[in-house]
């Protein structure tokens, strides 16, 4: 995403809000705004200690309840993976997720073919479907690169001893 993209997103995202009755504070536009730049799906407490130098009185409690506000108007969806803290995605476009089981980064990749899924999924059941999640798992570039370098390091430990 450029910043120009960043930029629209942020301003649209801000006319949602104010149509919806929201006021714009200025954490609440810090945090949006951190949201739509960042693309690592970041914690409450991410987002806190990123913006709390710009905003020394603010809590992790205004952090929840500003990001509570956005999941109620449709900007931001909650992921949640069992006993890890949630985390917050603020995205446009229907997405999944790869997910790293090592470090636990989630990076988005766009599949519109499998939109369909739900109308079958409707079809074959018979339930009125209203949404679904997909998740793949794996090792990110970065741990493959981290286990490759460790493993060699290890090769060369007992090769000398």
């Amino acid at each position: 995403m450029t910043m120009s993209d960043n930029k629209l997103n942020v301003d649209h995202a801000i006319e949602m809000l104010k149509s919806s009755g929201v006021r714009i504070t200025p954490q609440r536009h810090a945090i949006l705004e951190y949201l739509v730049i960042s693309d690592t799906h970041p914690t409450a407490d991410e987002i806190y200690k990123t913006l709390e130098h710009k905003f020394p009185n603010m809590s992790v409690a205004t952090v929840y309840n500003n990001l509570r506000v956005f999941k109620k108007t449709g900007l931001v969806k909650e992921l949640t993976y069992g006993d890890a803290s949630s985390r917050f995605d603020f995205s446009t476009k229907r997405h999944y997720h790869v997910i790293c089981s090592k470090c636990g980064k989630i990076v988005d990749f766009f599949y519109p073919a499998l939109d369909e899924i739900e109308a079958l999924a409707a079809q074959v059941t018979g339930f009125k479907v209203d949404h679904h999640r997909l998740e793949i798992y794996g090792i990110c570039p970065e741990c493959q690169a981290k286990d490759v370098q460790d493993q060699s390091e290890s090769v060369q430990k007992s090769t000398v001893s």
